[in-house]
């Protein structure tokens, strides 16, 4: 089974595009972090991911915030060029919008 379910921050987020088949599509740049457990030990994770939202999930995310918080399922492909993996985003589930006091 191939199935990701990964809470993540939308980071960047590119210009809605069409598919081939005419199908909207958006790619994305997700960041995650936490504090898992690894054979007992706490270890910190953090890390950024490409992603790619194709249909009418597209819709939800063109809405959604940079910096929202939010729940992504899907499943992982090898990325066009063959080059590392791409997260495809089925689902999306906000879980929360971006907190003004924290500027860049």
């Amino acid at each position: 089974m191939n199935r990701l379910l990964l809470s993540a921050q939308l980071v960047e987020r590119a210009a809605l595009r069409y598919t081939p088949a005419g199908l909207p599509a958006l790619d994305l740049s997700l960041k995650h972090e936490s504090l898992v457990s690894e054979d007992g030990q706490p270890r910190q994770v953090s890390m950024e991911m490409r992603a790619v939202a194709i249909g009418a999930v597209t819709k939800g995310l063109l809405a959604a915030e940079l910096g929202s918080m939010s729940l992504y399922t899907g499943f992982i492909t090898s990325a066009r060029n063959g080059r590392g993996l791409l997260f495809h985003i089925t689902s999306v589930e906000l879980l929360s919008a971006p907190d003004p006091d924290q500027q860049n």
